[in-house]
């Protein structure tokens, strides 16, 4: 039996005010897609969850971060109505196999081409790993084989991190935990909206 998600979730996204505006208008149709190699869930549009004040701490993180080429000048946030539709959906534990098999075939096609894993790194001046090349690396890898293999595609991805400091000592509650949607599909962006 196939798994039930939430019909819609509401997603956030970190950016300039000047990009928000022109969703808002009308003046674009969608954010751009990332591209990074480093992209936590690979590549497609990004949203925090459920979470319009971290999406906002993201743009304004972007905006101060020392030789950052963001183009964020004055933080803001713009909400989505999302349709998961068919979501690689890291809280069920079915794709969660889904994603340890798309390590070894990556590590497949990389061995057989005598190249070098790639690697998720931590950047100077943090403690976690925020550039995550191997995860980029094995959720596009998925996305390329089951479109040679002629499988539906899957229209998004989401994630749980945790990441941050505890809260209190001992604790396992992280300040930064959040949940992460990556939208592939543009149609599954049913609105843009301006959070209150």
């Amino acid at each position: 039996m196939p798994p039930t998600l939430p019909a819609f979730v509401l997603g956030y996204h970190g950016c300039d005010k000047s990009v928000a505006d022109a969703l808002l208008t009308g003046a674009a149709n969608h954010l751009h897609s990332s591209r990074n190699e480093y992209d936590w869930l690979g590549h497609g549009i990004y949203f925090w969850e459920d979470s319009p004040q971290r999406a906002l701490d993201y743009a304004r993180q972007q905006m101060s971060r020392a030789g950052s080429k963001s183009n964020i000048r004055d933080p803001a946030v713009v909400g989505a109505v999302i349709d998961l539709g068919n979501c690689l959906n890291l809280l069920d534990v079915q794709y969660i196999r889904i994603v340890r098999a798309g390590f070894i075939d990556l590590q497949s096609s990389v061995q057989n081409a005598g190249g070098a894993m790639p690697v998720n790194r931590t950047p100077a001046g943090s403690t976690e790993k925020l550039l995550r090349a191997l995860d980029c690396a094995v959720i596009n890898t998925i996305h390329a084989r089951r479109e040679e293999d002629k499988l539906q595609p899957f229209d998004s991805v989401r994630a749980a991190f945790i990441e941050g400091n505890p809260i209190y000592e001992g604790g396992g509650f992280y300040e930064k935990t959040h949940i992460q949607v990556c939208v592939r599909d543009t149609q599954k962006i049913r609105g843009y909206f301006r959070p209150i």
